[in-house]
């Protein structure tokens, strides 16, 4: 009885939280994905599934998932094989190694809106003040304007390096996590055999062992990358709002629910239903053919 009242006394405050601002949420996002709710949370005219079926015949929203797509090819490959490689170099140096994991990790606690803006108003501004800029004048070039440029499309540019300066460090702990555990035995009978301490051991022993990591690591690149939002809104929007292109889902069901234009959360409830449908059978497809 006394054990009970500790872990509720401890469990209790979050646990209320979880349910209030959580799992409350979720379940009434889902009962307004079927109704008419505009400028209202309260549900009013059932509709069934008329707004699922505008939501998926609706270009921008379409659209949006073409812009989730672009980033995702840029990202996850990216950051994938540049944390691996990382964490190669790291776990394999014995002088100061827990002084460079602390540092390639300390960007993953910056928040993101603060680097959006370090991004957007000191490296890539669009004035020739900016670092960037400052580094393309040297060499004689123009200053570009990157966070407005359409073609080429240089934002992509600001995006991507955004996110990799952000979360290479949290996956490349990952990626030395499971290099620890791999027995070192494997490689000392790997070196018995013959085979070679670089590629020949990384192919046959190093990238098999790491398998349930590598896994893990592309669920969660995917499911990040569906929610993007802060880089986006931040480095793209200005004060007369956000531009017409580069617009993800989290972006477009933003304006949707709570735009100028009114506020439809019938139509953006049943967008962000569509979403998570989309990441979870993403997310477990990818997780089958990986694991294959």
């Amino acid at each position: 009885m006394r054990n009970g009242r500790a872990f509720w006394l401890f469990v209790g405050p979050f646990a209320i939280g979880l349910l209030v601002f959580v799992y409350v949420p979720i379940v009434w996002s889902l009962l307004l994905s079927f109704f008419d709710a505009r400028n209202t949370v309260t549900p009013t005219s059932f509709v069934g599934l008329r707004n699922y079926a505008d939501m998926l015949t609706d270009k921008p929203f379409l659209s949006s998932l073409g812009t989730f797509s672009v980033f995702a090819a840029f990202i996850v490959p990216l950051t994938f094989v540049l944390a691996l490689a990382l964490a190669l170099l790291v776990n394999q140096i014995s002088f100061m190694q827990a002084f460079f994991r602390s540092v390639f990790f300390l960007p993953t606690a910056c928040s993101y809106v603060v680097a959006s803006l370090v991004w957007k108003l000191s490296i890539f501004n669009g004035v020739r003040f900016g670092l960037a800029n400052t580094v393309l004048a040297w060499f004689g070039a123009e200053p570009i304007a990157w966070t407005v440029s359409t073609s080429p499309p240089w934002y992509w540019l600001v995006l991507v390096t955004l996110r990799l300066w952000l979360q290479l460090g949290f996956y490349m702990i990952l990626f030395i996590a499971g290099l620890q555990r791999i027995p070192h035995h494997l490689y000392e009978a790997a070196w018995i055999d013959g085979a070679s301490r670089g590629w020949q051991t990384l192919r046959h022993i190093t990238l098999p062992q790491l398998q349930t990591t590598s896994v893990a690591v592309v669920l969660l690149l995917l499911v990040a990358a569906y929610q993007a939002f802060d880089e986006f809104y931040n480095v793209l929007g200005t004060d007369r709002g956000y531009p017409p292109f580069a617009r993800p889902p989290l972006i477009y069901l933003y304006y949707t629910a709570l735009g100028s234009g009114g506020q439809d959360f019938g139509h953006g409830s049943a967008g962000a239903v569509i979403l998570t449908l989309l990441i979870a059978g993403v997310t477990l497809l990818q997780g089958r053919v990986i694991t294959r």
